[in-house]
């Protein structure tokens, strides 16, 4: 398992070594985090976090879309724009992301939910998702559960900022190895009729102590310039 989270770190990291050009060679390869887009049937499209629209022209594997998954996606561009769309592709692989809504956290399910110490490596909005790369300690026996909740049992604060706690349960877990995680959080339903924006405090338990970070989450504006590619990860059967 550590070796396959450090080689995709390696295809991450590299991917994206090529330079843009007019010219497209099925030898190119890139990896990208993208919104899945149900297009009917088994039928998909792709939106990146920087706002393009991807075609699966081609495909190699087999994959069940579902509308609004988060994947990290291994692709080779065939063309440019075309019929709506930014570029045609070729899909080389794609593999889910822990795709979640925000939770409310009370007194019924505060055991459920935990509050083990949980490290966040990175931290960042796009596409009405906040996107989390995070660490925990893990013995490799059950998994474990990851989540973002609005603490409904604290007293109200700042009515102007949206507060949230990123929430790991580690169901008394007494190992050592530090692992990678990745999951989505979905933020629409937090957006204020009226507005453009709105900014939120996320809490988190560290291993040294609370910590707390700040972002605006921005309902219509792409993030044309952070488009993540180096996050270390494991699959879903550490953590859920």
């Amino acid at each position: 398992m550590l070796m396959y989270a450090s080689l995709l770190i390696i295809i991450l990291n590299s991917s994206f070594a090529c330079s843009d050009s007019d010219g497209y060679s099925l030898g190119d390869f890139r990896i990208s985090i993208a919104t899945v887009v149900s297009e009917g049937d088994m039928t998909y499209s792709l939106l990146l976090d920087n706002g393009d629209k991807l075609w699966p022209a081609a495909t190699d594997v087999y994959y069940r879309p579902k509308m609004n998954q988060r994947v990290f996606v291994n692709y080779t561009l065939l063309s440019g724009a075309m019929q709506g769309y930014d570029h045609y592709i070729k899909v080389n692989d794609i593999w889910d992301i822990l795709t979640k809504p925000v939770i409310e956290l009370t007194e019924a399910n505060a055991d459920s939910i935990g509050n083990d110490p949980v490290r966040v490596n990175d931290l960042w909005i796009g596409n009405d998702y906040l996107n989390t790369a995070f660490s925990f300690n893990y013995n490799g026996v059950k998994p474990h559960a990851i989540n973002m909740v609005q603490n409904r049992m604290k007293a109200e604060g700042d009515a102007v900022v949206l507060e949230l706690e990123l929430r790991h349960n580690s169901y008394n877990s007494k190992g050592n190895t530090l692992f990678n995680g990745f999951a989505c959080f979905d933020l629409r339903p937090f957006r204020v009729e009226g507005e453009d924006s709105i900014p939120i405090r996320v809490i988190v338990k560290d291993f040294d102590g609370e910590k707390e970070y700040e972002l605006i989450y921005k309902y219509v504006e792409l993030n044309k310039n952070r488009v993540k590619m180096t996050i270390p990860i494991i699959t879903t059967n550490e953590y859920e």
